[in-house]
């Protein structure tokens, strides 16, 4: 874009395709690993230049706070509605009993950009709790989750505890032969289970949030 930096047009670039792909804002470490920035300082420096150019906003004290207004706005409109099932409640906080059934007569309609092409892998879940209030996922808010049993470490999935049937949002990562389930709120603690009792039930690929 005119008037910027190689550098600002890579990380402007960068935040356009991360929150394509992830549904949610980069963080500002994120930025500097991928781009190989020298600092966080020189990302924070840089995203300043581009809130002064009105083509991001910023949420102080959060670590996913970037918004881009004139492309989400542009995509929202561009893109053609799709409808999703709205299938249960999912805690982000300590694990809630699982939905009985995936299929329901309620379906929230989201814009295209948030709901891959394969619609039908993809199923919605209201959040109850704010343990991922840093990855700009509150209590109340939509996510879109994909179908699967998988998931890489520090995705953000919706995990099945099975001995007690219960399920929450976290962030999973393996670790041997156990798993750690991290919440994204620093007043909260991670904790552990046993890799056998856990399962993989969908990975975060999408948030609608909610304008309450």
């Amino acid at each position: 874009m005119e008037g910027l930096s190689t550098r600002q047009n890579s990380i402007l670039e960068y935040i356009q395709r991360f929150m394509k792909e992830s549904g949610f804002p980069p963080s500002i470490r994120d930025i500097q690993e991928q781009l190989h920035i020298s600092s966080t300082s020189v990302v924070a420096y840089n995203l300043k230049k581009l809130e002064e150019r009105g083509l991001i906003s910023r949420t102080d004290k959060v670590s996913r706070g970037i918004r881009l207004p004139v492309v989400e706005a542009s995509v929202a409109l561009s893109n053609s509605m799709r409808r999703v099932g709205l299938v249960g409640t999912i805690a982000a906080g300590q694990p809630i009993p699982v939905p009985d059934e995936r299929d329901s007569d309620e379906f929230v309609d989201v814009p295209g950009e948030l709901a891959p092409s394969r619609i039908k892998d993809v199923y919605a879940l209201r959040v109850k709790g704010n343990s991922m209030i840093d990855a700009l996922i509150a209590d109340g808010d939509i996510v879109l989750l994909r179908y699967q049993n998988n998931a890489d470490n520090g995705q953000m999935a919706a995990v099945r505890v099975i001995d007690r049937n219960e399920v929450t949002l976290k962030k999973i990562y393996f670790e041997g032969n156990q798993v750690r389930l991290q919440p994204a709120n620093p007043t909260m603690d991670a904790w552990y289970e046993q890799a056998a009792n856990v399962e993989v039930q969908g990975r975060v690929v999408g948030v609608v949030r909610s304008m309450a």
